[in-house]
């Protein structure tokens, strides 16, 4: 799979800059497959919604505030989404996995600079 396949237009207020408050108050996207629909709800609702041997997958991931705007190459603008740091090639530290926005036309070791 190309991580290209998994990007959908997000508008930026629908990113939450802060959890919500009370917490059970989040939001909560429940998809019950086709012939029932999605529905919009709130994390409160769960003990609604769930019954015996149904399965509740939890993402406790937690996102570093690691977006970059850079200037690619070219002069065309990109994004870098900093993962996690990874040792250099040669064995130096300051090096990260990351993600770049688009991908498709920036090759491996390709130089980029942040738009501070």
């Amino acid at each position: 799979m190309r991580t290209a396949d998994l990007d959908y237009p997000l508008p930026a207020g629908a990113v939450a800059q802060h959890p919500a408050s009370p917490r059970d108050a989040a939001r909560l996207y429940v998809d019950r497959g086709a012939a029932t629909g999605a529905a919009h709800r709130r994390v409160q609702d769960l003990p609604d919604l769930l019954g015996p041997g149904d399965l509740l997958v939890v993402n406790d991931t937690k996102v570093l505030p690691a977006r970059v705007a850079v200037v690619r190459p070219g002069g065309g603008s990109g994004e870098v989404l900093l993962l996690e740091p990874a040792e250099g090639t040669d064995g130096d530290e300051g090096w990260w996995t990351a993600l770049c926005r688009p991908s498709r036309r920036l090759a491996a070791g390709s130089t980029v600079r942040s738009v501070a």
